[in-house]
């Protein structure tokens, strides 16, 4: 009988607490843990009619061939059961011989109705008989069980015969077998997809034409083995092998079973809890559940109008809906891949979703995400060493945005002048540049030569005062005996990339020293390898009094910011005195150091001065009038263009129909600062559309 419901069907979720077919029975654990993470609420909530009907568990015989026969007579009866009262099934478990059971159920159901079809994703093609098995493991058989070859006590489950029609078989994924499996399957005529074809032609074309073949009966089914997925997505199963399907792009195609009426039920096997770490492999197999079966979440209207709504307008983004990222790419909305040349203004530095930081964030997170200050946690001092020993300051303290940092610092200088310098209660003084850009608290933004950053938002905090950026003898003048601190940007980031006069910085420290200032070097954008040093500070060999970091140190995935400084600032503080809940949690803690520990062991910042010379070379050969300059420092680079001929969203917006992502700054520079994990060839595809951009612009007029 086919399955044509005019709605979403029950779900009958059957798990199968076996691992008699496998040598090592640690996925008989797998449905236990499944059942844990909430398969029936979460179905539920996305409006799917789910139960977990029941778990079968082996009653052990002599032999495994006997047990693993018997658990799956009974799983067949479940599994017609459900088929013939128009309900859909997922069978959770346990070993691969499970599907033995499974999918002679299924074929037991529509006996008067046709053939089944079925979709194999495997790294193996499970089609050993007793003859074949180099380990003799049941595991490696049921496929071979279901054409009808191997022991008669597994091939007679659900009646004698064949259970699957070959030219309705396909297998996905294959990268481990033997020639005696595959001439086996070869003479039957079953389509195997080896991995090397689905890396070639993509995974989603795989899989629909593997559809069109399982389709062509009465009803067809899925069978996933988790040991087909990537270890690094997947790592909770018995027989792992390397590359294979990666995750995400499995959940990407199989909610098109959703709408098929012929689909049947899916199996997910091999899931082994003593394998998996942090059980991010049960995590993704009830995501692949929930993707193959759930309903599809409600249409909604346009995101960017749902923004303009409810959202404050206080931004003018670029019109694209971002969804994915990975390495130097992003994906938006239509799945359409962009090269990020923005970098989240050099929070992702290290790519999106580099697997080392997700892996830390993913095990953190589970472990234990905040406490608070108000106790010690075992992540943050091993952040604060490294940091300080990264960057030669004496001691840190964390904060979470970089406004935040800021801040601290800020308050830092002010206390270290009236307790350490001897300035007269409330008239310490700040100097900072014209055209910087520190963050827009109140504070701050009264440090800005931005109207807009300003306007409105009066009255501002006395004893702040901006002078020329790159003019030491200018710094020099505005210091009096009231001056706490200069605080810089060694490259000016929102100013348009502005990189001052060489020598610059190391006058400026000198005069500190000289004048008894603190220097605080605003390294958010810059540091971390930006500009090709750890530091930028460090390419005029300056160690700052102070020193702020933000944006990348959080590995592109949460808000980490540090003030460090040396010992005689830092003492200031006092119990009380500063402070955030989330400041130094152990989450941030610990992302935080794996970043700093990528950062180094990946040589980004080597990587860094490399390209960015590279880029910048291949930038300035660009011979087109729209651009003024090209300026910048390790991938920090600037496009200034001529704005009597075009303005600077104009060109953002053409780059974007050219699959570059960035912003414009000031209206009239563009902002490259891509991940540190980019390619030369990436750059050189960058350059490329670039130049066509700025043609197209050219020619328009």
């Amino acid at each position: 009988m086919s399955v044509t419901p005019e709605h979403s069907p029950i779900l009958r979720l059957l798990g199968v607490a076996s691992g008699w077919g496998a040598k090592d029975q640690g996925s008989k654990a797998g449905p236990e843990i499944l059942a844990s993470l909430g398969l029936e609420a979460r179905l539920r909530h996305r409006g799917l009619e789910a139960s977990w009907r029941k778990t079968l568990y082996p009653q052990a015989g002599n032999a495994a061939v006997a047990t693993v026969a018997e658990l799956n007579q009974r799983l067949a009866r479940e599994v017609a059961e459900a088929v013939q009262a128009g309900e859909r099934f997922a069978v959770l478990g346990g070993d691969h011989s499970s599907a033995i059971g499974t999918w002679s159920g299924a074929s037991l159901a529509l006996r008067e109705s046709g053939p089944l079809g079925l979709i194999w994703i495997d790294a193996h093609l499970d089609s050993h008989v007793p003859a074949t098995s180099p380990s003799g493991a049941l595991h490696g058989m049921p496929l071979a069980c279901l054409f009808g070859y191997g022991d008669s006590a597994l091939t007679g489950i659900g009646g004698a015969g064949r259970k699957l029609s070959p030219e309705r078989t396909c297998l996905i994924g294959v990268r481990s077998f033997e020639a005696g499996e595959h001439a086996l399957l070869q003479g039957l005529g079953v389509r195997v997809y080896f991995m090397e074809e689905v890396l070639t032609r993509g995974l989603e074309a795989i899989f629909a034409e593997a559809l069109a073949i399982a389709r062509n009966g009465a009803g067809f089914g899925v069978s996933i083995d988790l040991d087909a997925i990537d270890p690094r997505d997947a790592p909770g199963v018995a027989t792992p092998e390397p590359g294979g399907i990666r995750g995400e792009e499995l959940l990407r195609v199989l909610p098109q079973l959703r709408d098929c009426p012929d689909f049947l039920g899916i199996e997910i096997a091999e899931l082994n809890p003593s394998l998996d770490r942090n059980r991010s492999t049960a995590y993704l197999a009830a995501d692949l559940l929930l993707a193959a079966t759930a309903p599809r979440p409600p249409a909604v209207e346009d995101p960017i109008a749902v923004l303009q709504r409810y959202g404050a307008h206080n931004y003018d983004s670029v019109p694209v809906v971002l969804c994915r990222g990975e390495g130097v790419y992003l994906w938006d909305t239509a799945g359409r891949r962009y090269l990020d040349m923005m970098g989240a203004y050099s929070a992702a530095s290290h790519g999106h979703g580099h697997p080392r930081l997700v892996k830390v964030l993913s095990e953190q997170a589970r472990r234990l995400a905040i406490v608070s200050r108000a106790f010690h946690n075992d992540r943050l001092a091993a952040f604060l060493q490294r940091a300080c020993e990264l960057t030669g300051q004496d001691t840190a303290l964390p904060m979470n945005t970089g406004a935040e940092g800021v801040e601290t610092a800020l308050k830092a200088a002010r206390k270290w002048a009236y307790q350490v310098k001897g300035v007269a209660p409330d008239q310490a003084e700040i100097v900072a540049c014209r055209g910087n850009f520190h963050g827009r608290t109140i504070a701050i933004v009264g440090l800005s030569s931005e109207p807009q950053y300003r306007q409105g938002f009066g009255p501002f905090p006395p004893g702040l005062k901006t002078i020329p950026y790159g003019d030491s003898a200018a710094l020099e003048a505005a210091i009096g005996e009231n001056t706490a601190a200069f605080l810089v940007e060694p490259i000016q980031g929102e100013g348009g990339i502005v990189v001052p006069p060489s020598g610059y910085l190391a006058a400026c420290a000198r005069i500190c020293r000289e004048r008894n200032v603190l220097l605080l070097c605003d390294e958010i954008q810059t540091g971390l390898g930006r500009t090709g040093k750890l530091l930028a500070s460090w390419h005029e060999d300056v160690r700052p009094d102070g020193l702020i970091l933000g944006k990348a140190l959080g590995g592109g995935l949460l808000p980490v910011s540090l003030f460090l400084a040396r010992r005689e600032v830092m003492d200031v503080f006092r119990p009380g005195d500063h402070g955030s809940t989330f400041g130094g949690n152990p989450l941030a803690a610990a992302v935080g150091l794996e970043a700093l520990d990528v950062l180094v062991e990946e040589g980004l910042a080597e990587r860094s001065a490399e390209l960015g010379a590279y880029f910048l070379e291949r930038l300035r050969a660009l011979r087109s009038p729209l651009i003024r300059e090209v300026r910048g420092r390790g991938l920090f680079v600037g496009l200034e263009i001529e704005p009597e001929r075009v303005s600077g969203r104009r060109v953002v917006e053409r780059l974007l129909k050219h699959g570059i992502l960035t912003r414009e700054t000031h209206k009239t520079v563009i902002r490259f600062a891509p991940p540190l994990v980019i390619e030369r060839e990436q750059l050189d595809g960058a350059v490329e559309e670039i130049g066509a951009a700025l043609e197209e612009l050219e020619d328009a007029g």
